[in-house]
């Protein structure tokens, strides 16, 4: 299932390991290409490993140097044959108070060890009110890619994550979306002088995904609860791959 999409299955700590492995049954044999990632639990990692997906991390480490209980470095993940690492997904920035400056840390180590980070920036309902949205993102972008280079730039991905639509069933209009990633894009290329990958993430589902693909300026999208049922994961690629 080539695609030039990019879809990234956020299964964040959804799964218990019998539902791992009815996952992994429901997707066996449906070549899954490179540009299909999963992101487990890290415990669940090595399964997948094993089957020869390509797989993310949902968080690491920026420090190699010390060592921390519990954590896991961009480093280790690297010679694990980790590709992908989400960083700055909303739910690490309010309930373990990531900053912007420790978010660029992990970008930085991820480069560093030639794993593509995934960016998650993205406003919440009370700055979308307030039509703050294109302060935050341009806050985010500018705060997160601080001492990146162009040539590296090209390496990192975009999520762009509305943080009052995930998990609510609620998603922005087309053109709202749209109108955000054209303002990434164009924000990005104005300070890089390069163009950046943009995904969309937030209540991604295979009743959305069809009107969501129309959107022509999106390069993929990041699915969280969605990506935890086989069948309904498989759904939605089969719409990104094929519309």
């Amino acid at each position: 299932m080539e695609n030039k999409k990019i879809i990234i299955g956020n299964q964040k700590m959804y799964m218990s390991i019998g539902e791992v492995s009815e996952f992994l049954k429901g997707i066996t044999g449906k070549n899954l290409g490179s540009n299909i990632v999963i992101c487990p639990s890290s415990i669940y990692i090595p399964y997948f490993l094993k089957h020869r997906y390509c797989v993310g991390i949902q968080n690491i480490s920026f420090d190699d140097k010390r060592q921390y209980t519990g954590e896991i470095s961009a480093k280790q993940a690297s010679d694990t044959g980790i590709k992908y690492a989400l960083v700055g997904h909303s739910e690490r920035r309010l309930y373990f108070n990531e900053d912007n400056e420790l978010i660029n840390k992990k970008v930085i180590a991820l480069l560093q060890n030639n794993i593509i980070p995934i960016l998650c920036i993205g406003e919440t309902i009370e700055e979308k009110n307030l039509l703050k949205t294109n302060r935050v993102l341009k806050n985010d972008i500018v705060s997160c890619l601080k001492n990146i280079s162009s040539d590296d730039l090209e390496k990192i991905i975009i999520a762009y994550e509305p943080i009052w639509a995930i998990g609510t069933n609620r998603i922005p209009t087309m053109s709202e979306i749209k109108s955000n990633v054209n303002y990434i894009k164009d924000l990005i290329n104005k300070i890089f002088k390069k163009d950046v990958r943009v995904v969309y993430g937030g209540s991604v589902n295979s009743n959305n995904i069809n009107k969501l693909n129309k959107i022509d300026n999106l390069d993929g999208f990041l699915i969280g609860g969605s990506s935890t049922k086989s069948e309904e994961f498989l759904k939605i690629i089969e719409v990104v791959v094929n519309q």
